[in-house]
């Protein structure tokens, strides 16, 4: 996500923007996101999902094989709205692996072929078309295209995430008033955006390597 420009440029200002301005705004009684994040979690019986504070922007993540859920330390020492709705996203995400979420599990279950088609991809990719040998270049397309995949699953994993967070911070009076709610509306919605165009982003390189081989191989044809 962070190599794509799409996210630079539009996406990360007004993220980092709506994260400021509502890290303006304090919790009901003043918790941080790591005892917003404890007590979601304990209150969904995930008693055993470990919470620490990493450093890094953005860095916030739940990790499924550890069962830990790891706050940047802006997130997990701040009494924020905004530190809040972070961390009540990643609680999300331990819930989804807690009840066994399909999308989840499809997005975990992809991880190890993405990792192998970023490393071999590219190299397949420019083989094939230095040599005009087509199927090893469609080799290396359809392994591009496990990260498209990726990109688009992790799609509805977000959004579910965002939604159980506002659910769970509501139904335990963790914020209240039509301000505190706004502010992680707005916080949790332009975090979703930044999937939204890491996906936009990937199926328009996928396309891009896609036309560019057809053409090679309507030059090749006419010659």
């Amino acid at each position: 996500m962070f190599g794509d420009p799409l996210f630079w440029i539009l996406v990360l200002p007004g993220l980092l923007l709506g994260v400021y301005a509502q890290s303006r705004i304090k919790t009901k009684d003043g918790i941080t996101g790591a005892q917003v994040a404890r007590r979601l979690l304990d209150s969904q019986g995930l008693q055993a999902v470990t919470i620490e504070s990493t450093p890094g922007m953005l860095s916030d993540h739940y990790d499924p094989r550890s069962k830990t859920l790891r706050l940047s330390q802006e997130v997990y020492f701040a009494p924020s709205v905004a530190a809040a709705g972070i961390a009540a996203h990643e609680t999300g995400h331990a819930l989804q692996d807690a009840v066994g979420y399909v999308p989840m599990e499809a997005r975990t279950s992809i991880v190890p072929l993405v990792q192998l088609a970023s490393q071999t991809a590219p190299w397949l990719f420019i083989a094939g078309m230095l040599l005009q040998y087509s199927t090893l270049a469609w080799v290396g397309i359809i392994l591009f295209g496990s990260s498209t995949l990726f990109a688009l699953i992790t799609l509805p994993v977000e959004f579910n995430a965002s939604a159980r967070a506002r659910e769970l911070l509501v139904s335990h009076d963790i914020i209240r008033g039509d301000e505190q709610i706004a502010g992680v509306q707005h916080v949790l919605g332009a975090a979703a955006w930044t999937y939204v165009a890491a996906a936009v982003s990937a199926i328009g390189t996928w396309l891009f390597y896609v036309v560019l081989l057809l053409t090679q191989a309507r030059s090749v044809g006419r010659r």
